[in-house]
């Protein structure tokens, strides 16, 4: 009897040990957003709601070792809070400061420590491990439950293919599925950022940042759960083969059963979940800047000078009315630099055919082009030479393309088809920012996943692909590129900046558009294009077209090239997901206000009482009468505004661009 009643006391304390770990709350400092954590011996778990509204409920997050000695039930944690409130200077950013400003939990386990922020405008959690051996996570479970099915913006990897080593080798530029979060496909991945439509106008955008060395986050459906996700990753790639595009590209063979190996402790990657009360809110938010680490200090990057770049690729090195046979050679990009020259156009890019197709070396420089001479003659006319290189050509001799190359005086690569993000690619991303840098090179990321920080770590990283761009408009079809855009400023540019290669002067309204290689065209009109170079995060921005079609655009090509690329200041004026998003700039003493619009035609109201006091010209290029059915036609006005409210009507696929001085 003795025996039964001291068994029966160990349950119970078991049991009553069980209930007494404590988990913790963290809030905004303004008190609106709140995470609950719930702490027990199998694991976490948090939900979050805003104002009252609860958004995310009893969502599971846990990390696992492949060492399962590491592996041990959760004891309470040593909990600590404080706050955070910084200000952060920027060198290549939407904005010349940004806020730091939220409340921070810290639970320390015995291997790992759970880091949770909560800031007015979301809410971000990472593990850092405490193991001071080489270790391997295993696995991690990262779940997002929702408090109802709501409808989702989903990016698939791939439709058409569900072979899970296809969808783990990707460009991450698929369109937009939209689609309760229960009805998303289980034989399929969901690259990031994806966002779901909240309660009452609510929006919740998923994403990660400070992903340096561990693969990236996948969402695919939680089963059983409801309406809820949980995160993919690739495992560790252990045998690969090189083909691909032009035998550019890695292809994984074999994985390791494991995600990431690492030689000591290590942070791990954000998880973000922002929440905006409303659309715009979402279309002006830092928090993957914020949490990403901070910039390299011991490295000098006053080499770094975002601008515009003359692109060829897209436009076929298609040049009218000269006197030589235009292509890849000397006589087309010097062309192409005296436009440049002229417009004031920072940069020209030599993109794919300047080496030798097929054999991924970049030494390997084509007869008819002279690098040497083509830097040489930029730098004569102040415009710089970038160069494009493919994943296996840049990767195999990474130091001396960079050391042969910089002592030439290029300003930076435009790395492409990565097209994968586990642990060995997002090394891979890192090293090159950092030797980059160390050569005094920027760097273009495309073929890549989304932008996860190293922007701010390594401000010589100037842009990111990662988007259904333009370049899709030589091929495509059927897809709808205008609601496309006009979803991208609550999605993927939720994350930073992209290159999505605007600038077409071939404009096609509604019903007109059709795909074409040498003659390419848009989808929208013309003052649609214009827009971009606003509503976009772009620090390193094309213009797409080909030189002749812009000498042809005058007046259009001088106002794409007189906007910047970096900001001071970035306000959201207005925006609905899928249908139209307006933002303003601030450059100095000059507000940019740029607008793009969806099918159905509207009236963009603005509220302009940020201006300061005094007199403003403004200089608008507006949807002409006739851009529901010319695409390209627009009207260009100068006047001194009159009041602080505005009204700028925007065509079926349209937009404005608006520049606005101190008189």
């Amino acid at each position: 009897m003795k025996r039964l009643f001291t068994l029966a006391l160990c349950i119970c304390f078991a049991l009553s040990a069980t209930a007494a770990l404590k988990g913790t709350e963290i809030i905004s400092p303004d008190g609106s957003l709140k995470a609950e954590i719930t702490v027990s011996p199998e694991g976490l778990s948090y939900s979050l709601s805003q104002d009252g509204v609860l958004l995310l409920k009893d969502c599971r997050m846990a990390l696992k070792f492949t060492d399962q000695a590491l592996n041990k039930p959760l004891t309470q944690p040593r909990i600590k809070k404080e706050s955070i409130d910084e200000t952060i200077k920027t060198l290549v950013y939407k904005k010349a400061e940004v806020k730091n400003q939220c409340n921070k939990a810290t639970l320390a386990f015995k291997y790992f420590t759970v880091e949770l922020r909560a800031y007015n405008d979301g809410f971000a959690y990472r593990f850092v491990s405490n193991v001071k051996k080489p270790f391997q996570v295993e696995s991690e479970l990262a779940q997002f439950r929702f408090a109802d099915d709501y409808d989702s913006y989903i990016p698939y990897v791939d439709p058409w293919r569900p072979e899970l080593e296809h969808q783990l080798h990707t460009s991450f530029e698929q369109t937009y599925t939209v689609a309760p979060v229960s009805k998303m496909r289980e034989d399929l991945l969901a690259f990031l950022p994806v966002t779901v439509c909240g309660p009452d106008s609510r929006k919740i955008c998923i994403t990660e940042t400070d992903l340096y060395d561990y693969p990236g986050m996948y969402l695919r459906p939680c089963k059983g759960q409801g309406p809820a996700v949980e995160g993919f990753w690739a495992q560790y790639p252990t045998k690969f083969h090189q083909g691909g595009h032009h035998n550019l590209q890695w292809y994984a063979d074999e994985r390791n059963p494991y995600l990431a190996t690492y030689q000591k402790d290590v942070n791990l990657p954000w998880r973000i979940i922002n929440v905006a009360r409303e659309d715009r809110i979402l279309t002006d938010n830092d928090l993957s800047f914020i949490l990403a680490s901070g910039q390299r200090s011991d490295i000098d990057f006053s080499f770094v000078k975002p601008g515009k770049v003359a692109w060829d690729w897209w436009n076929d090195w298609n040049l009218y009315n000269v006197d030589f046979k235009a292509g890849i050679n000397n006589q087309t990009y010097k062309y192409y630099i005296d436009f440049a020259s002229k417009y004031g156009i920072e940069y020209v890019i030599l993109d794919e055919g300047w080496t030798t197709i097929g054999t991924a070396d970049l030494h390997d420089v084509v007869p008819e082009i002279d690098v040497r001479e083509l830097v040489d003659y930029g730098k004569e006319r102040g415009v710089g030479i970038v160069l494009w290189a493919g994943y296996a050509a840049f990767k195999k001799d990474m130091e001396e393309i960079c050391r042969k190359y910089s002592e030439m005086g290029v300003k930076g690569f435009k790395v492409d088809f990565m097209d994968s993000d586990d642990q060995t690619v997002t090394n891979f991303h890192y090293k090159v920012a950092e030797l980059a840098a160390r050569y005094g090179l920027m760097i273009d990321f495309h073929g890549t996943f989304k932008p996860v920080g190293l922007h701010r770590t390594f401000p010589n990283v100037v842009n990111y692909e990662g988007v259904h761009g333009l370049e899709q408009m030589k091929w495509t079809r059927d897809d709808d590129q205008v609601t496309y855009d006009v979803t991208l400023p609550f999605t993927r540019g939720v994350a930073g900046p992209m290159d999505y290669t605007q600038g077409a002067m071939h404009n096609a309204a509604e019903g007109n558009y059709h795909p074409s290689n040498s003659e390419p065209m848009s989808q929208g009109t013309r003052c649609h294009q214009l827009g971009m170079y606003v509503v976009f995060e772009s620090p390193f921005s094309m213009l797409c077209d080909s030189p002749s079609n812009y000498m042809a655009e005058d007046e259009c090509t001088r106002i794409i090239a007189s906007v910047p690329t970096t900001w001071d200041e970035t306000l959201a004026l207005e925006g609905k997901i899928a249908e139209y998003a307006t933002l303003a700039r601030r450059k100095g003493d000059t507000w940019w206000l740029g607008s793009i619009n969806g099918w159905n035609a509207r009236s963009s109201k603005l509220d302009l009482s940020f201006l300061p006091e005094g007199n403003w010209e403004v200089t608008l290029f507006q949807d002409g009468v006739n851009a529901d059915r010319v695409g390209r036609d627009y009207k260009a006005r100068t006047f001194v505004l009159e009041g602080r409210t505005i009204e700028v009507p925007c065509a079926p696929g349209g937009g404005f661009l608006m520049k606005i001085t101190k008189k």
